[in-house]
């Protein structure tokens, strides 16, 4: 994992805005229409090479493909995995459950456009839980070092995703396994050919797990706060099973607390998960602070010690606004968590979560999503030059 002392460098966590051709496809599919997959497969590759261009354009350093040949961040393990079927229905967040009238006009919102939904018909675990072939992941590594190699260059160090086993754990109900440490288990172990084989075609691996503040409000919004850190701990601990054969050093993990426009007021904070999500035995925190909810939290990284060669990647934009960040604004963020960490050298700016996490769900226009990067870039330059790193 890149460290610099010359200037703050910028990534971002993950998915991109992908194509409304793309995107149509993407949700005929999980609504069961038949589609022409070969029309996916070469719409996917397209998509890929734009988004890295575009990501190089804005002056993003540690870049990735954007997600692009998937239909959302988790929901694709139902193509790689076997064990999945039948269909349930998520019950809603607190904090949406507790506002009637933003319940109303997020459904009718979300009604005037297509989408791959992350909340209804979603599969469960009626089946072992098996990795069906490493070839299918190989070959979304192929096709990202394909398109890196045709645009001539590329990022400093380029990243790629995959779950957490918790997220899918909460999203797909077991009605398989005797208990869910068990189904935790069997997703640890398919997830790690995913994890082995990103880390072994050269790749930083970032794991999204936003089960690790998520599901306080979702899950165990009726329970106890203990039984919910007991269920984070849990998952870090699949987590570090799964990563055993991969170095430290090229791992981060994203934690947040939904990619949705809505209260939030029912949110845990952020120092009653920090001691569990610390446990992860990685190289990077990726965090959000650039929402209006969890914005002060960066006061909490004080509790977050680094080791040698750990970093934070500090969410300075926000991915649910098309208001455009002021780089000043961006600057001021980074140099606010920068105090804290002690180390600028230790902080890299990100994005609070994904563009577009589940297709078609994102809220920000393509066009901003650049300007969003690009604002993101000019900030941490500006932070750069205030600490006195040389450039």
């Amino acid at each position: 994992m890149l460290i610099s002392k010359d200037r703050i460098l910028t990534t971002h966590t993950g998915s991109l805005p992908r194509p409304a051709a793309l995107t149509e496809m993407y949700a005929s599919r999980a609504d069961g229409e038949a589609i022409d997959e070969a029309a996916l497969e070469a719409a996917g590759k397209a998509s890929t090479r734009h988004v890295v261009r575009q990501q190089l354009a804005a002056g993003i350093d540690v870049g990735n493909n954007g997600e692009q040949q998937r239909e959302a961040f988790f929901l694709y393990v139902r193509r790689r995995m076997s064990g999945f079927g039948g269909s349930w229905i998520r019950r809603p967040m607190a904090d949406v459950a507790k506002y009637p009238g933003y319940r109303a006009w997020a459904a009718e919102q979300e009604g005037a456009r297509r989408s791959v939904s992350n909340r209804g018909a979603l599969p469960m675990a009626i089946g072992a839980v098996e990795y069906l072939d490493p070839a299918l992941v190989k070959a979304e590594c192929d096709e990202f070092l394909a398109a890196l190699a045709e645009i001539g260059g590329g990022f400093a160090e380029p990243f790629m995703t995959a779950p957490s086993p918790g997220i899918i754990a909460a999203a797909l109900r077991n009605e398989h396994y005797d208990t869910e440490d068990a189904y935790l288990h069997a997703l640890g172990q398919a997830l790690r050919v995913e994890y082995e084989a990103i880390v072994g075609a050269g790749f930083l691996l970032q794991i999204d797990a936003p089960d690790l503040a998520l599901e306080r409000h979702v899950s165990y919004q009726d329970r106890p706060l203990g039984d919910f850190i007991d269920f984070a701990e849990r998952v870090v601990g699949t987590i570090n099973q799964a990563l055993e054969n991969i170095p430290r050093d090229r791992v981060r993990i994203h934690a947040c607390w939904g990619n949705y426009e809505a209260p939030h007021d029912c949110d845990v904070d952020l120092h009653d998960i920090l001691p569990a999500i610390s446990q992860a035995k990685v190289g990077g925190w990726v965090l959000p602070f650039a929402n209006p909810r969890h914005a002060h939290e960066y006061r909490c990284l004080k509790d977050l010690p680094l080791d040698d060669g750990q970093i934070v990647i500090a969410g300075v934009i926000d991915p649910l606004t098309n208001f455009v960040e002021h780089p000043e604004v961006v600057a001021d963020r980074l140099e606010r968590v920068v105090q804290v960490v002690g180390d600028a050298s230790r902080v890299q700016a990100g994005t609070d979560c994904g563009f577009d996490t589940s297709a078609g769900r994102g809220r920000v226009a393509e066009d901003v999503v650049w300007a969003k990067l690009r604002a993101m870039a000019e900030g941490a330059e500006i932070a750069s030059k205030r600490l006195g790193m040389p450039g």
